[in-house]
């Protein structure tokens, strides 16, 4: 056992975890870890039931599953001897009567409160990939989680594994770790590939030999990486707007993203051509402070009104009637060119707000957004993070162009996209640019 495996061993046997999140690179014997824990744990305490679970049941199987039974045999643990497996139930019982349960934990529209999971009560659970489930999921068998700990004087404990992932992995544990804030009923080990005794060398020259993305990922175990195709924006181009600074600078804009429920945020964006030149947020506003703010704003930065855009779903519609002449962006209208009539195929968006994501998707990877650089630290990263988690849908599929669900992102956040959505309003007044290019040839 490695050194970093002995570390969440002892975490996993500790009174004061709940949760531990043991992730990183590929091959830092993660899987491991969590079957040979649910194994010993079986053992050790009679009668005890324990959760194996990933998104994909099949997938559980055929990987997970097996170096489960590895160990076993390792263990001199003989199937129909020692314990059985059930492949019809997906349950594996021990002689001494405890039981492992393997589970689908993939959240699945018919199935949006994991009702498949039952009422089964658990001692503890293995979530593996946890990369590929949601936070509900997790929080549901956490929920479960209280079969016979105060016979043994237990502690509820769920162990997670997984690749380096933006999900809420990352926002739970890495990054509240990197800055020295993660609470005391979490804990997060950084596995690295190194740190599994038994790796081939050669597994280790082939994970040197990918792309720069996946090898962040998967050699390096570096979570400020993201592989998914269907990501918009690059880690390494977000970043680049804070660095930005010699940038065309023509005319003032303001654009507002308007609260809409109570943890929501009302962002305002102040842009001198398509550079931020200042951000202000506020918490539970009402219609009446966000005009006069927006005022402020427009006084203050000789914005006209033509230049403004809000927000106008929800609450923000008042927003719109009281600054008469501003620009009321809504959502899920249609996108400014339509593409019946026009031959250009990015213009070919499901909605308005597609559309504008995709524009601003093309300039930040050219270097066209730049922001001033006083912006405050938490503003930053919380703009940062939602961009990575801004991305395309249904990219394998034929059709018009769109983004996520905003309650996908949410989910995965665990907050709304107040800072990004706002930023992306701007480019509203490019999407015109463009519609005016058309008729002027």
């Amino acid at each position: 056992m490695s050194t970093k495996q002995l570390t969440a061993w002892k975490i996993l046997n500790d009174k004061e975890t709940t949760e531990l999140f043991y992730g990183g690179a590929a091959g830092g014997g993660k899987s491991y870890l969590g079957c040979g824990w649910i194994i010993a744990m079986s053992m050790k305490y009679p009668q005890t039931r324990w959760l194996m679970g990933r998104a994909v049941l099949k997938n559980l199987k055929q990987s997970t599953l097996l170096t489960y039974f590895k160990i076993c045999n390792e263990w001199g643990l003989k199937l129909d001897k020692h314990y059985k497996y059930n492949s019809q139930d997906n349950i594996i019982t021990f002689w001494n009567g405890s039981q492992t349960f393997l589970k689908d934990l993939f959240m699945y529209p018919s199935d949006p409160e994991f009702d498949s999971l039952g009422s089964t009560e658990f001692t503890g659970a293995f979530i593996d990939e946890c990369s590929q489930i949601t936070t509900k999921a997790k929080n549901i068998v956490m929920s479960r989680i209280r079969h016979m700990l105060d016979d043994y004087d237990l502690m509820p404990k769920t162990f997670l594994a997984s690749n380096p992932s933006k999900n809420f992995l990352y926002f739970d544990f890495y990054k509240p770790w990197k800055n020295g804030t993660l609470p005391k009923y979490r804990k997060f080990v950084p596995a690295l590939v190194q740190d599994n005794p038994f790796i081939s060398p050669h597994y280790l020259e082939n994970l040197k030999k990918l792309d720069k993305v996946s090898r962040e990922r998967l050699l390096h175990g570096n979570f400020e990486y993201d592989d998914d195709p269907a990501k918009m924006f690059e880690w390494d181009d977000i970043t680049r707007i804070f660095e930005v600074k010699d940038l065309n600078r023509e005319g003032m804009y303001l654009s507002v993203d308007v609260a809409r429920f109570g943890a929501d945020k009302c962002v305002f964006v102040v842009w001198e051509g398509m550079f931020i030149k200042r951000i202000k947020s506020f918490a539970k506003t009402s219609t009446a402070f966000v005009v006069e703010k927006a005022k402020d704003l427009m006084h203050e930065y000789d914005i006209p009104i033509g230049r403004v855009v809000v927000d106008e779903d929800g609450v923000g519609g008042g927003v719109v009637d009281f600054l008469p002449g501003c620009v009321g962006f809504v959502n899920n209208s249609k996108a400014e060119v339509d593409i019946k009539k026009y031959e250009d195929k990015r213009q070919n968006y499901a909605n308005l707000k597609s559309q504008c994501y995709f524009i601003l998707s093309d300039k930040v990877r050219v270097g066209a957004v730049g922001c001033y650089s006083g912006i405050d630290e938490g503003i930053k990263e919380m703009l940062i993070e939602e961009l990575e988690q801004i991305k395309k849908k249904d990219i394998d599929k034929d059709g018009k162009l769109s983004v996520i669900p905003k309650d996908e992102i949410k989910e995965r956040l665990g907050r709304s996209t107040d800072f990004s959505d706002a930023v992306m309003m701007r480019m509203y007044f490019e999407a015109k640019k463009k519609q005016v290019s058309f008729f002027i040839g």
